[in-house]
């Protein structure tokens, strides 16, 4: 019989305790193949739900390891055990070697810590009703009896909600103690963008928990745009992953070092550096390397490796997506629109879970090329009105104006939702020999269309 059946006249007449073994040993297997799965896991499961005693010790194991910031592996985890007398208690090298190939990989360890949790809590329900059932067998009360069977079915329900609802007079005496020690100095507003109308418009900058859009056609300038603002970011010791699924990580450095060392970025490319030049770069690239910017070019990211990554950066403040359409979807139905809800959704509950601003870079769809400005709206979002919907700000960028014997560039940079600022527009010089932004004086509702910059930005 399989430990997971215990329905039936076998289960009924051997009244084996819910549980399933397959799914506890994919759950340490998964850990001791890749310990950052040990968050998802941990939401899940208590040492207690696990049915095995020797599945618990393992469990505790893992958690005292992984909370030391040691790694949890076959060897680490067998040895930590040994030196506590439990290795040979449940098979020692062999068995742990055996969970750690029971499973191809971790991705799958919140369904498995689901199906653990929820038998213990079977068998939690099933202790107490034969508790109840006794008594009634040996008491008339039966109003306590129903009392305690209400009490049971709401601590059951209780386990398997993440967040209880909270009174509304315990959530503003929180935010009380929150303004009142953004008055005194003790905490930062926001985090500065480095553009000071963007930091008016936004109140102050970025803030943890909220998703923000920035989105143009290609060839504009977000990749490059949003990089100076992790650079900003990260100037004032401020964590932030860039997670660049179209521009190699080698590029992302070669625009930061030009635009922090003012090199032209066509020589850096040519490698046709004069020595001001070169003396530049080296004071460039010592700056940089000082800065808690974190760079990642992996390809197609799921939304699992996206949270994943996000969780290796310590203190992470800010994250990154460029872009979002290129990301890709566990979902098999080829729907696109509900392939980038998905996306979409996950990086706004991530915001939320993780107490970071999240920056997500989004195309737009060719309908703004037939305007005369080039000036884009909500309705040019590309792929799925959920990018509107789930984002807390959404910003876009459109070519102005090119002056091509100057090597600037004006860009139309426009705050269009703003859940808690204000919206508007402005203009940004764009010098793309350098990489640098900076606020323009132009009058961009004014100025008449141009072709976007002929540099990739």
């Amino acid at each position: 019989m399989s430990t997971d059946d215990h329905s039936g006249e076998a289960g009924q007449r051997l009244r084996v305790p819910p549980h399933s073994i397959e799914a506890e040993q994919s759950v340490l297997g998964g850990l001791l193949l890749d310990n950052r799965a040990w968050d998802r896991a941990a939401e899940v499961l208590h040492e207690a739900d696990f049915y095995r005693h020797e599945h618990r010790r393992i469990y505790a194991t893992i958690r005292a390891l992984v909370s030391a910031g040691k790694p949890a592996d076959v060897i680490t985890v067998y040895e930590q055990m040994q030196r506590l007398g439990e290795a040979e208690d449940f098979g020692g090298m062999a068995y742990l070697n055996a969970l750690a190939q029971s499973v191809p990989s971790a991705a799958n360890l919140r369904r498995y810590a689901e199906i653990v949790r929820d038998r213990a809590l079977q068998r939690t329900m099933i202790g107490s009703v034969d508790e109840t059932l006794m008594a009634l067998w040996t008491s008339d009360d039966v109003g306590a009896a129903a009392d305690r069977l209400s009490t049971l079915a709401a601590d059951m329900q209780r386990r398997q909600v993440r967040q209880a609802p909270r009174v509304l007079a315990e959530v503003m005496a929180e935010s009380v103690d929150r303004l009142s020690r953004l008055q005194s100095g003790e905490v930062q507003r926001a985090w500065s963008t480095g553009f000071a109308w963007l930091d008016r418009s936004l109140n102050g900058g970025l803030r943890p928990g909220l998703l923000y859009v920035l989105a143009a056609r290609p060839a504009v300038g977000k990749s490059s745009f949003v990089k100076s603002i992790a650079l900003n970011l990260a100037e004032h010791g401020l964590p932030v992953l860039v997670l660049s699924q179209e521009m190699p990580s080698a590029e992302v450095a070669d625009r930061a070092i030009a635009e922090i060392g003012a090199i032209d970025y066509g020589r850096l490319q040519r490698g046709t550096l004069d020595d001001d030049e070169w003396s530049r770069l080296t004071d460039a690239t010592e700056r940089g390397s000082k800065l808690p910017l974190h760079i990642d070019d992996q390809p197609a990211l799921r939304l699992s490796d996206i949270r994943s990554k996000a969780r290796m950066v310590k203190g992470l403040k800010v994250l990154v997506l460029d872009y979002l359409q290129l990301a890709a979807s566990s979902r098999r139905d080829a729907n696109r629109n509900a392939e980038i809800e998905e996306i979409s959704r996950g990086l706004k509950a991530l915001a939320k879970d993780m107490r970071i601003a999240v920056i997500e870079l989004s195309q737009l769809n060719r309908e703004v090329e037939k305007r005369a400005n080039k000036r884009p709206n909500l309705s040019d979002l590309r792929d799925s009105g959920a990018i509107e919907q789930d984002a807390d700000v959404v910003m876009f960028l459109w070519p102005v104006r090119e002056f091509k014997g100057e090597g600037r560039t004006i860009v139309g940079l426009s705050v269009d939702k703003n859940r808690q600022g204000q919206r508007g527009e402005i203009g940004l010089d764009f010098w793309g020999s350098f990489q640098r932004w900076n606020e323009s004086t132009a009058d961009i509702s004014q100025t008449a269309p141009a072709r976007p910059p002929m540099d990739e930005l």
